[in-house]
């Protein structure tokens, strides 16, 4: 049995989805900023209820990790990590680039062919990007990082390669790197919990879970607080 409660925070999306045996069941999400808080508990209690499962009957909760929004970040791992306390239910940590890459792969009209590459990517500041390559299975290409974006990223890839670009960081590279005719755009790609559901599945498969007690969220840089302006 694994029915798993997802939840993706790690971007503008505010996204949660069920699923049974990899197979999605149900979800429920909006992409706007700042209204993670608000409605996440909602969600899930409506999702929940909407499908006639109560929460003890959840084999564990799963979790975007990150890289992403350090305040939706702490939001997600939060909610996550109160319910497994809570239900006494295991945690699983799914990382937010590879679930990305997985939203796409679950989509094979987006592929033109198997020598294609995943490039998501993640806004982080001006110019700046949380990414990764993964080839069309899902295998990691290029480790993620924290990219700053200009005419000559990704050149040694796309030299012989395609790559697909996409997240909510890809359209603002898009000026730099549209000139290059192996890259490709994905203009209305949303993320979502629902694209957690492969790995989870398999995690939970192999029984591969989090420290509750101790688990974070992957940062991949440290959080920096602005200045309130006067």
């Amino acid at each position: 049995m694994s029915l798993i409660l997802q939840i993706e925070t790690a971007t503008t999306s505010c996204s949660v989805a069920l699923a049974r045996y990899g197979e999605v069941l149900d979800f429920k999400e909006i992409n706007a900023r700042n209204i993670h808080a608000e409605v996440i508990t909602l969600y899930i209690d409506e999702l929940l209820n909407n499908s006639g499962i109560q929460y003890n009957d959840l084999d564990a909760i799963a979790v975007s990790s990150g890289p992403g929004s350090y305040t939706g970040l702490r939001i997600g791992v939060s909610t996550a990590k109160g319910l497994c306390f809570a239900l006494d239910k295991p945690l699983i940590a799914i990382e937010t680039l590879e679930a990305m890459a997985f939203g796409v792969i679950d989509n094979p009209g987006f592929f033109e062919d198997e020598n294609t590459l995943l490039c998501p990517m993640i806004d982080a500041r001006r110019m700046e990007v949380y990414t990764a390559l993964f080839d069309s299975e899902g295998n990691r290409v290029r480790e993620t990082a924290a990219d700053i974006i200009d005419e000559n990223s990704f050149a040694d890839y796309l030299k012989d390669k395609k790559i697909i670009f996409f997240g909510d960081g890809a359209e603002k590279c898009k000026s730099v790197l549209s000139h290059n005719p192996n890259a490709k755009f994905l203009d209305d790609f949303v993320n979502s919990a629902t694209y957690l559901t492969q790995k989870a599945a398999q995690k939970f498969a192999d029984s591969v879970f989090e420290d509750v007690a101790y688990y974070e969220p992957y940062y991949l840089k440290d959080f920096i607080a602005g200045k309130k302006a006067l």
